[in-house]
């Protein structure tokens, strides 16, 4: 798991932000599935060269959320009931697909023309 996060400070969204939302869309994406453990806050703070105080928040904030499960003496865990959704997952990126919007129109594109950048981009991953 530990290989599918990033973090970007110079990105303008806090960081325990940016690292919550990966964690969403690992479980809502399927990678991670009910009762799979996460790595300790002091290895996804090592990892990823953050404050182990910054993961936690995080990871308190989903524990808050229902997406993780904290049992004292075990590792954090992904909470039952919380697999992948189609429709989560889709909904987790309307706010990307509003911004890419907004910044189309503001470039004058059409929908067509965004479209092919969007296709194009989509073969090169």
């Amino acid at each position: 798991m530990l290989g599918l996060l990033r973090v970007n400070p110079s990105r303008g969204e806090p960081i325990y932000r940016q690292l919550q939302e990966q964690v969403v869309r690992l479980i809502v994406g399927g990678q991670i599935v009910p009762g799979d453990t996460l790595p300790s806050v002091r290895q996804i703070a090592d990892f990823l060269k953050i404050n182990p105080m910054t993961v936690s928040r995080a990871i308190q904030n989903l524990v808050e959320q229902g997406y993780l499960e904290r049992r004292r003496g075990q590792p954090t865990r992904v909470a039952q009931g919380r697999g992948a959704d189609a429709l989560q997952g889709a909904q987790l990126l309307e706010p990307q697909v509003d911004v890419l919007l907004e910044q189309a129109r503001q470039l004058g594109l059409e929908k067509n023309e965004l479209l092919a950048i969007v296709e194009a981009r989509w073969k090169e991953l």
